[in-house]
């Protein structure tokens, strides 16, 4: 028993479930973890690791109440692995979901663990593996009885301040959803004023300028540090590429559609999360039709040019009178406009 006299499982020692089965065995907590592979630099550190499923050993392993924590993708693997671990565990103990499950899934599986007598909480989790390591954030829907049994856990776990039982059985997933709709929306705002940066006509220091707005600006946050980081290689794998050399190709898990779709339902406006949904769409390629259609209708109404045309270009950039368009974009200064019209202007 540790000096602590805290025992926890965790189910899934991938990047988060292994960086906090490491800060609880830093903080003297006994972990006994579960994983589909060799974990051999989480036993260096304390952790025991047992093969996936193994949890026939979680009665001798663990003193009653248990507490596990899930940290898995969400989907039907989660519903596998309530089936087994609610065939071991007792009435009293409880089963955390710390992964992005979508909340109304997490009521179902609390009313099937209830059954049994098994508290369920909807562990919303957040901060990525590097806050995982030092302390992260937690926002739990569940029984409060049950909440009280892993409180223990998750405040030593977790950064001051950063633990919150927000409410029923499945909120804690539903305010996790929302922050992950909030987290895509910054992230765009922040990416389009990148885009402007590196538009403008002005020679920057990229980083220093995230270091700047690090630094008691309004937009001052993690994510701009992070920004700051990635243009400057740091704290990052080494063979991360250059901000030149990173894909125009975004994935995610998809929860954040989950959010537009259930503000649809309500009729609840998001204008922004929505967006930031549809440019990530947007990266990945998928439209391949729409901008034939535009194009295609364009030129019945107008004649207007499949594809590129030099001379259209030429209006775009010079129609305006002391326009000055995006800088990378813009003709050198000692060239003539060109284009049907460049005899009558001279």
């Amino acid at each position: 028993m540790s000096d602590t006299d805290l025992e926890l499982g965790i189910v899934g020692l991938g990047k988060i479930g292994g960086n906090l089965a490491k800060q609880a065995v830093e903080k003297d907590v006994r972990v006994v973890g579960f994983d589909t592979a060799d974990r051999p630099e989480l036993e260096e550190e304390g952790v025991e690791v047992h093969d996936a499923g193994a949890y026939d050993t979680l009665v001798d392993e663990l003193d009653a109440p248990r507490v596990i924590y899930l940290s898995l993708p969400a989907g039907p693997m989660i519903d596998d692995e309530l089936d087994d671990l609610l065939d071991q565990l007792a009435e009293g103990d409880v089963v955390m979901d710390g992964g992005n499950s979508f909340w109304r899934d997490s009521i179902r599986r609390e009313e099937r663990a209830w059954d049994q007598g098994i508290y369920y909480l909807d562990t919303g989790t957040s901060g990525g593996p590097p806050r995982a390591s030092e302390g992260a954030c937690f926002m739990v829907g569940g029984k409060e009885d049950g909440f009280e049994i892993a409180e223990p856990y998750l405040d030593l776990l977790s950064v001051d301040g950063g633990l919150l039982h927000v409410g029923p059985p499945g909120s804690g997933h539903f305010v996790k959803l929302v922050h992950n709709g909030i987290e895509f929306g910054m992230l765009q705002s922040i990416a389009e004023g990148v885009e402007l940066l590196e538009a403008g006509q002005f020679d920057l220091d990229m980083a220093d300028v995230f270091h700047n707005w690090s630094n008691g600006a309004v937009i001052e946050s993690w994510l701009v540090e992070l920004m700051e980081k990635g243009l400057r290689k740091e704290n990052q794998q080494s063979d991360a590429p250059d901000f030149d050399d990173v894909p125009n190709y975004i994935e995610d898990t998809g929860e954040v559609n989950w959010l537009v779709s259930e503000a649809y339902k309500g009729e609840t406006p998001i204008p922004v999360i929505s967006q930031s949904v549809t440019e990530l769409f947007k990266s990945r390629g998928n439209q391949r039709h729409a901008y034939r259609a535009i194009a295609m209708m364009r030129h019945g109404f107008g004649e207007h040019p499949f594809g590129e045309d030099e001379g259209i270009r030429s209006e775009r950039l010079h129609g305006r009178v002391d326009n000055e368009a995006r800088h990378d974009l813009r003709d050198d200064e000692d060239v003539d406009p060109v284009g049907p019209l460049a005899d009558e202007e001279e």
